[in-house]
């Protein structure tokens, strides 16, 4: 396996005491894997992506431990996961539109982030780099413009370049299709694809609310709620057969092609998600699943109930068992 996670716990600090984002958390991505990590906003799945490459000041790693081919990341200590950034775990952040300097040159931002990271040479990075832009379609003369003179996709195109050049292990990327038209995003779909396909990057998580792009790049997806894992399984699973409550709300909430709003009503989900700060006892879902009984008051096991197929839901355990 690429990448192992093992009972992750990642926490931010708050006056009150620690909020836990990501509770314990466990799963694997495989060598060529593209992940998807869904669910709502505050469900934790920034922060768990975040968490694998930077802890910021307000963050702290309360348990668990990260594997990437075969070795362990130091999450918790910042200079040492300096030496890792961009070679081995690399970020695609959310906002990347904006991560570029407006008052430098794209060409002299890669210059100065190769410097940052120690590469010596540079001038071999460099020309794979306007290698890689012609691959996807750009003109060389990006490196001697501004990011202000770029379009919103040729920005997050270049910014993913920057991200991959060193070509690491394990790319994620935060909201990458947010802000962007139909077209752009799936342009950007499959530039990912391609860059993994090539070996550019080993594996990748992607992380977005929005199912309907991990349906097109993404081999598995892993949905996460209320700091939690819900459900894990190979893409057309999740899609097509969700056993996870909380999965099939957020499947049936979802528009489908060709079907006039005024035909149909989308459903949503009742209530809101609890807060991490005090969060109740047993499956967070609980106060907003239509199948909760008595047992929901204990924490249900994220456990394999078909091949591949992983659900943390007690209805769905007894009917595995059946």
């Amino acid at each position: 396996m690429s990448v192992n996670v093992e009972n992750l716990s990642v926490a931010y600090r708050s006056h009150h005491g620690d909020v836990t984002a990501v509770d314990n958390v466990s799963f694997t991505i495989a060598d060529g894997e593209i992940m998807g990590l869904a669910g709502e906003s505050g469900s934790g799945k920034s922060t768990l992506g975040n968490s694998l490459i930077y802890l910021d000041s307000r963050m702290r790693q309360t348990g668990g431990k990260v594997m990437l081919d075969g070795k362990e990341l130091p999450i918790d200590n910042s200079k040492r996961m300096r030496e890792k950034r961009m070679t081995e775990v690399s970020l695609v952040p959310q906002y990347a539109m904006s991560a570029l300097t407006p008052t430098r040159r794209i060409g002299k931002l890669t210059a100065d982030l190769l410097k940052s990271h120690g590469v010596r040479d540079r001038d071999a990075v460099l020309a794979e780099m306007n290698r890689r832009i012609d691959l996807i379609g750009l003109k060389e003369d990006v490196l001697r413009k501004y990011s202000f003179e770029l379009s919103g996709g040729m920005r997050q195109r270049v910014t993913i370049i920057m991200s991959t050049l060193l070509n690491p292990s394990l790319l994620i990327a935060d909201e990458v299709t947010s802000a962007l038209d139909v077209s752009t995003q799936r342009a950007v779909g499959e530039m990912l694809l391609e860059f993994r396909d090539r070996g550019f990057v080993k594996s990748m998580i992607t992380i977005t609310h929005d199912l309907s792009i991990l349906a097109q790049i993404a081999d598995s997806i892993l949905i996460m709620y209320a700091g939690r894992l819900a459900e894990k399984a190979a893409t057309t699973t999740i899609v097509n057969e969700p056993l996870h409550p909380y999965t099939q709300a957020l499947i049936a909430s979802l528009p489908e092609v060709g079907v006039r709003h005024d035909q149909t009503t989308l459903t949503g989900i009742p209530g809101r998600p609890p807060s991490l700060a005090n969060p109740p006892q047993g499956c967070r879902f609980r106060d907003r699943c239509p199948f909760a009984f008595g047992k929901c008051d204990q924490t249900p096991p994220f456990e394999e109930v078909k091949p591949g197929h992983y659900v943390a839901c007690w209805k769905v355990s007894q009917e595995a068992v059946k």
